[in-house]
């Protein structure tokens, strides 16, 4: 920094020398009507040996100690800390932004948005983001739905996200079976299945029995001691429910889940799929934007800001 300052300090005895030499000297530039945006009146360098004015911008701003405006985005890591951010640097002209696309939801402050009631543009480089974080429960299920799966690897991921399901409450039962027509299984049901398709990896399905009730018998060639009480037949709920929270230490969301299945030459193969993901994701960005909105007293859109200039 004192070597900087050092050649400052040389440039500018340097053009004080030539303005001695030369008869050049310092003025200022007024302009004749005022333009948004910029100073009525600039510094320049009349060079009156080269006959031309040159910007001491740059000199001027090796001097600077402290920035001209505020700018740069602040990133918070919990909601709390979002709005104390915003509320501490909030102007009359800050909004909030919400981006709703429910694989990557985030807030975003623009502290010196454009002013309001006004044709005068602002900055737009003084901001604070959240980032919703998506819990691990969340990911892993989004991140396979609706892809095929072997049946080693669907009982497999059964198996170790079965914390993750939940029993169907009566309303439940009888909404989603109304809205589907698909029997809904239940947590003991699913362990059941997914133990039922280790056992029977490596042995070829004999036939697929579709059920009125939405469920599916799935029968298999060979018999194997460990299989349940029906021998060598699996029952195949057409639905179960999913409980887990979208975002790390948020709300529980309880999301029906579609199970399906395709008999190739190789085998079953299976998959799942979410029943609107998006709107359960959307439904609590909303809820948080209206909270960190009412708690700043601050104005807020669905959508995200202009890029900065």
């Amino acid at each position: 920094m004192k070597n900087d300052t050092s050649e400052t300090d040389r440039e500018f005895e340097n053009w004080k020398a030539l303005a001695d030499k030369a008869g050049s000297e310092l003025v200022t530039i007024k302009l004749p009507s005022p333009i948004y945006g910029l100073p009525q009146e600039v510094p320049a360098f009349l060079d009156r040996e080269s006959g031309t004015v040159r910007s001491v911008k740059d000199l001027v701003e090796s001097y600077r100690t402290a920035p001209q405006r505020k700018s740069g985005t602040a990133k918070a890591f919990t909601l709390e800390s979002f709005i104390e951010l915003t509320d501490r640097h909030k102007t009359e002209d800050t909004v909030i932004f919400a981006n709703t696309d429910w694989q990557k939801p985030s807030l975003t402050t623009v502290v010196d948005y454009h002013k309001i009631n006004s044709v005068d543009a602002d900055n737009l480089k003084h901001r604070i983001n959240y980032e919703f974080p998506l819990s691990e429960e969340w990911q892993a299920w989004t991140n396979l739905n609706g892809k095929r799966l072997s049946q080693e690897e669907f009982a497999a991921f059964i198996e170790d996200h079965i914390a993750d399901l939940a029993t169907p409450d009566e309303a439940e039962e009888l909404d989603f079976q109304n809205k589907f027509s698909f029997k809904i299984a239940f947590p003991s049901q699913m362990v059941e299945l997914s133990r039922g398709l280790q056992v029977n990896a490596d042995t070829r399905v004999k036939n697929v029995l579709s059920l009125q009730n939405g469920t599916a018998h799935i029968v298999f060639e060979e018999e194997h001691q460990t299989l349940d009480k029906n021998g060598n037949r699996l029952d195949v709920p057409g639905m179960f429910i999913l409980s887990v929270a979208p975002f790390f230490n948020g709300e529980t969301a309880r999301i029906p889940v579609r199970l399906r299945y395709r008999k190739t030459p190789g085998g079953l193969e299976w998959f799942y799929q979410l029943y609107r993901p998006d709107f359960y994701v959307t439904e609590q960005v909303r809820r948080d934007l209206t909270r960190a909105a009412g708690n700043t007293m601050l104005p807020h859109y669905e959508g995200t800001p202009e890029n900065p200039t």
